[in-house]
């Protein structure tokens, strides 16, 4: 009982002594890699680099407790990063006090969001940004990572924004003042990071390309010559309290919120599935959504900003031989103990560095494979990832989700409203009957039509099975006898069996019969309750086709 309620209980109660080497292994590199990265994913929420080493510090003891992914790595992300700085840039100035309570705010926010969406069983509610959305929406929003970065790689003052041409056009403005020392640090930088991880994945080349770094601006005096470098990070662990937000200051966050909480759920759990397939166990969806909402409300009282589960950490604690979440405990004890006794020595780090560490992992995310695999597959999926990603890089953040979701509601609606239907024939000297154009060889007795219709039958569809039988009426002068296919029907509402008497009326007055065959018994029991059996005839419901299709020649003859 107390496993179901603290997911931890049952895999400290199983935990094996051969466990410990993999998860110590890679805790530390998790921990070691989070620090870097951290700071970064900070910079791109608009926060100073020490929020994104709070932010990665409570959230991960609280998710290794509830969360039922073993190989998940908690902490900030460059997408949520972006999702915060989005929603709270317009209501405060960056680097002020009021920012940063709003970003805190966010967490705790969307946190109770994910908690009510888990606690409720409304995993499912999060299926409204289908794959395709997702994957525009994270490939446009990696280009605008990746372009804010930009002010930081060059060296130049390029304005924080969410469109991709203002940024280009500012720093081509500026092209003869780019810093040519910071670009070189940024440059050497996304070469030592790229070819590090194609050589070595588990290595921690973040960690190593900011000691270098930090290391040749203090040897060099180098920020004496106009590198940026990060300056005085706060020693201690995060301060314990919560900012007092009007009603109207929440409800201002509200959207960020909604947005936060969809897409850092959608990007944590399609990571945990992946994982938890690869070694053959399962995550419960529902209890994702409590654990990630508990990470972030908890997190918000010891300044975390939102935090998600991130691919590429996890990839890393994969790797390095993770079993258990007490992998992620581990790391969050080296977070820990570098905010207690190393902040000083990230002084001289130069923010140059910190832009190829995101640059580097945003890269990542623009997802050209599923691209190519939708234009192969399915255009409507295609067109979904094409608006999406267009919404994202010329309306917005907020505004590309909410499009693409507005999308994925109308084309599900589209959908239901028009399902397949297929004509039927005969294939010669059998009983099967199939879709007569993917099979030219399939006939029927003339005056006789076969229609399957593949969907239940309600409100928003009925009608597109009475557009085909007309259509069928109108193509073809000789009819006698329609067979309906109902098989595929599992259920009828009110407003299909009114639709359906009203047919089966029209059909009638034209001297049509109309014969079902395969009808299940729900569907039966709801034919006879209704007085739609009566209004067709008990004697032209048929358990197959052929026998329908027989009794339909045997009465037009």
């Amino acid at each position: 009982m107390l496993s179901r309620l603290i997911p931890a209980a049952g895999w400290l109660s199983t935990y094996r002594k051969e466990d410990i080497r993999g998860d110590l292994n890679a805790g530390l590199t998790v921990g070691v890699m989070l620090i870097p990265q951290g700071m970064a994913y900070a910079m791109i929420a608009g926060l100073e680099p020490v929020y994104g080493l709070y932010a990665a510090l409570v959230p991960l003891f609280i998710y290794a407790l509830f969360g039922t992914s073993r190989q998940l790595a908690v902490g900030p992300v460059a997408m949520v990063s972006l999702l915060v700085a989005a929603g709270i840039t317009e209501f405060a100035d960056q680097g002020t006090d009021a920012y940063i309570g709003l970003a805190l705010s966010l967490a705790f926010l969307s946190g109770s969001i994910q908690l009510l969406l888990g606690l409720c069983r409304f995993g499912f509610a999060t299926r409204l940004l289908s794959h395709p959305v997702l994957g525009g929406f994270t490939s446009a929003a990696a280009l605008i990572i990746g372009l804010n970065q930009l002010k930081y790689l060059l060296g130049i003052p390029i304005p924080r924004s969410n469109n991709v041409f203002s940024i280009l056009a500012t720093a081509a403005d500026q092209l003869g003042d780019i810093h040519l020392l910071t670009l070189g640090f940024g440059v050497i930088g996304i070469v030592l990071l790229v070819g590090l991880r194609r050589w070595r994945p588990t290595f921690p080349a973040a960690l190593l390309s900011v000691v270098l770094g930090t290391l040749v601006v203090y040897v060099f005096g180098l920020d004496g010559q106009g590198v940026q470098i990060v300056g005085i990070v706060p020693r201690g662990l995060p301060k314990v309290g919560l900012p007092s937000l009007s009603l109207s200051e929440w409800t201002d966050l509200l959207p960020a919120a909604l947005a936060i909480s969809l897409v850092g759920f959608m990007e944590s759990v399609a990571v945990a599935k992946a994982f938890a397939s690869k070694h053959r166990y399962r995550v419960d969806a529902n209890k994702e959504l409590v654990a990630l909402g508990l990470s972030n409300v908890i997190g918000a009282f010891f300044q975390a900003y939102p935090t998600t589960g991130g691919f590429s950490r996890t990839a890393v604690n994969d790797q390095a031989g993770a079993r258990t979440p007490l992998a992620t405990i581990i790391s969050g004890v080296v977070v820990g103990l570098t905010l207690l006794f190393l902040t000083p020595l990230f002084y001289y780090l130069p923010k140059a560095l910190l832009a190829s560490v995101v640059m580097v992992a945003v890269s990542g995310l623009i997802d050209w494979k599923e691209a190519r695999f939708l234009l192969k597959t399915s255009a409507p999926d295609l067109i979904l990832f094409v608006l999406t990603f267009g919404a994202t890089l010329l309306l917005g953040i907020e505004e590309g989700i909410l499009v693409g979701v507005a999308a994925s509601i109308l084309t599900v609606l589209q959908q239901a409203s028009t399902p397949h239907t297929a004509r039927l024939g005969r294939l010669p000297g059998t009983t099967a009957y199939r879709n007569r154009i993917r099979f030219p060889d399939a006939d029927l007795p003339s005056g006789i039509e076969v229609l399957r219709i593949d969907a239940s039958l309600f409100f928003a569809n009925v009608d597109h099975l009475r557009d085909q039988l007309e259509m069928i009426v109108r193509e073809t002068p000789e009819l006698r006898g329609i067979v309906l296919d109902a098989y595929p029907i599992n259920r009828l509402d009110a407003t299909a069996v009114h639709s359906l008497v009203s047919i089966v009326e029209e059909l009638t007055a034209k001297q049509i019969a109309i014969y079902f065959a395969g009808v299940k018994g729900p569907v039966m029991d709801m034919f006879h309750r209704s007085g739609l059996e009566a209004a067709v005839g008990s004697d032209r419901f048929f358990g197959d086709i052929h026998s329908a299709v027989e009794a339909a020649q045997a009465e037009s003859s």
